[in-house]
C-alpha cells in the first residue's frame, strides 16, 4: 500500500495532537501538518509541495469553520477526501457537511482503528460514517425520497467523465483540471469533447448545467 497522506484540521491542540498520534501508530500514514481553523488549514495546503490525499476535518473552528472549510477546499481540489471528525451528530450539520463535499462523517470518540480503517476506506472509494450518522443520514433520506431518473445508458458519463465535469462546474481551467487529475490538457480535451457529444452540448456550460439536471453536480 502507498503512503496515505492525511492533514488534520482541530482547534483544540489536544485533540489534534490525539489525532495525529493515532494515525501516526500506522506504517503507512503520513501526517502533513495540523491546523487550527479553516482558513489556516487553505493557507497550509496552499504552501504544501504537493497536496494530501485526506484531510481529518473538524467541524467547530474559528475564523472558518470546518463545513465552509470543506467547500472552499472541494471547489478547488475535489480530489482531496475530506472526513469529518466532531462530536456534533444533529441532523443539520450531517446536512450541511454532506452538501459541501464531505466524503466520510466520524465521531471524534470511535476507536483508533476505526479512524484508521476509515481513511483506507475512504481513498477506496467509500463513504465511512459513524454507524449513529448512517442511522441519522438514513432517516433524512427516508423523510425525503428521490424518485429515481429514467437515463439513456449512451449519454451515461464515465467515472473520468464525471470527475471533469465536476470540476468544470468550479469554473476550473483546462490546465488547472488536468494538474488535479494527474492527466496531459490534451486527455482532459477528449474527455470534454466525450461529454459534450453524449450531452449533445457544445459548450462547457451547457455541459455543467445538464449535468446538474441529472443530479450528478
Amino acid at each position: 500500500m502507498r503512503l496515505l497522506h492525511i492533514h488534520i484540521a482541530e482547534d483544540q491542540p489536544r485533540l489534534a495532537q490525539m489525532l495525529r498520534d493515532h494515525l501516526e501508530l500506522v506504517p503507512d500514514f503520513r501526517v502533513t501538518g495540523v491546523a487550527g481553523n479553516g482558513r489556516v488549514l487553505l493557507d497550509q495546503l496552499a504552501a504544501l509541495p504537493s497536496l494530501p490525499d485526506v484531510v481529518l476535518m473538524d467541524i467547530q473552528m474559528p475564523v472558518l469553520d470546518g463545513i465552509g472549510a470543506t467547500e472552499a477546499l472541494k471547489a478547488q481540489h475535489p480530489q482531496v477526501k475530506v472526513v469529518m471528525a466532531t462530536v456534533f451528530d444533529d441532523e443539520e450539520n450531517i446536512f450541511n457537511a454532506i452538501l459541501a463535499g464531505a466524503d466520510g462523517y466520524l465521531l471524534k470518540d470511535e476507536a483508533p482503528e476505526v479512524l484508521h480503517r476509515a481513511l483506507q476506506e475512504v481513498m477506496s472509494g467509500g463513504a465511512p460514517m459513524s454507524p449513529a450518522i448512517a442511522r441519522k443520514s438514513l432517516a433524512m433520506l427516508r423523510r425525503t425520497p428521490v424518485q429515481p431518473q429514467q437515463t439513456d445508458p449512451a449519454t451515461e458519463l464515465s467515472e473520468r467523465e464525471l470527475e471533469i465535469l465536476e470540476q468544470l462546474s468550479k469554473g476550473l481551467r483546462y490546465d488547472q483540471v488536468a494538474a488535479n487529475l494527474n492527466i496531459s490538457t490534451g486527455t482532459v480535451r477528449k474527455h470534454i469533447e466525450n461529454i459534450y457529444r453524449k450531452l449533445q452540448v457544445h459548450n462547457k456550460t451547457a455541459a455543467v448545467e445538464a449535468g446538474k439536471k441529472r443530479g450528478w453536480i
